[in-house]
């Protein structure tokens, strides 16, 4: 990854710099989201050992048979939990399915209003690496949602508090080997955006992830150890009026055909469901003075999203 294109920014000048690196590290956030969507983050609190063996888990589960995988895929869940079979997603307005496999895991608790996640008894070790992981990456994206709250001119709770309770998804990808003879519109990950407010993306195990710029280039972003990257969803764009992009994003096949697989993690943060989207006035006003998009819940447009990528039917 080049600098000169993604900003880095050090996670430890905004919980701990003086008030010019806290200052800066806002500037240089919010202005990232702005021009490309998209930034690199180094020194998070996300610990590399919980990464490593959430990885190891998910290696383990995804290499079981089909049949043992399928037992915990429950298609009433519409894919929020558990396993999803590769070919069941597709990108928005995309003809093929992508070529992955993936688990989510949401909120662990008793209350009722939240699905209840999947474990794979194949994998004893898989419950606590995931949920770990879920707990560090959910509380890193708070303090990334409380720096984009004040690049916005907003109070510094309001995005973070919009987050509490949301129906935030860790999802745990799989990309098979690629064979030389699949369809030529079958890619790992079709061109897309992310349905949410932001995500936070652990260092994938292989190269492959690329964003669109406004050149209509795709850019290659190299999975880096120790960097989260974090992009914009399309419920912070629609929120901001446009004002935060979400960024096309794909990832693409190797070249030639790989004959081995490729993990990634990404962290989708949601707000809850009833939390209104309708674009605020201040980023109205930034914008041209026009809303650009409808009123709208959250749920809303989760659901929305769902059936355009075939995971409700």
């Amino acid at each position: 990854m080049t600098s000169q294109v993604i900003s880095v920014l050090n996670f430890q000048d905004f919980v701990s710099g003086d008030r010019a690196q806290q200052s800066k590290f806002i500037q240089t956030l919010g202005q990232s989201l702005e021009e490309i969507g998209f930034f690199a983050l180094i020194h998070h609190p996300v610990d590399p050992g919980v990464i490593r063996a959430a990885y190891t888990s998910a290696a383990a589960f995804f290499s079981q048979s089909a049949a043992i995988k399928q037992q915990y895929e429950q298609l009433d869940l519409n894919g929020q939990r558990g396993f999803t079979r590769l070919g069941r997603e597709h990108a928005k307005d995309y003809p093929a399915p992508d070529l992955k496999e993936f688990w989510h895991v949401g909120r662990e608790g008793n209350d009722s209003a939240y699905l209840p996640n999947l474990w794979p008894k194949e994998v004893p070790a898989f419950r606590s690496a995931l949920t770990q992981l879920y707990d560090q990456l959910e509380a890193c994206a708070a303090v990334l949602l409380e720096a984009c709250a004040l690049y916005l001119g907003q109070p510094r709770p309001w995005l973070r508090e919009m987050a509490i309770g949301g129906d935030t998804i860790l999802r745990v990808i799989h990309y098979p080997p690629v064979a030389a003879d699949i369809p030529q519109a079958s890619l790992r990950a079709a061109p897309h955006e992310d349905i949410n407010l932001i995500t936070l993306l652990c260092e994938a195990t292989e190269p492959g992830l690329e964003l669109l710029q406004r050149d209509g280039q795709w850019l290659p972003v190299p999975a880096v150890p120790g960097q989260i990257i974090v992009d914009t969803g399309d419920m912070l764009q629609q929120l901001t009026n446009g004002l935060l992009k979400s960024t096309t994003h794909r990832v693409n096949n190797p070249e030639p055909a790989a004959y081995s697989s490729r993990f990634s993690m990404p962290f989708f943060v949601h707000p809850r469901r009833e939390v209104d989207l309708t674009p605020i006035a201040d980023c109205i006003s930034r914008t041209g003075g026009q809303a650009k998009f409808p009123a709208m819940t959250a749920g809303e447009y989760l659901y929305q999203r769902l059936r355009e990528i075939g995971l409700v039917d």
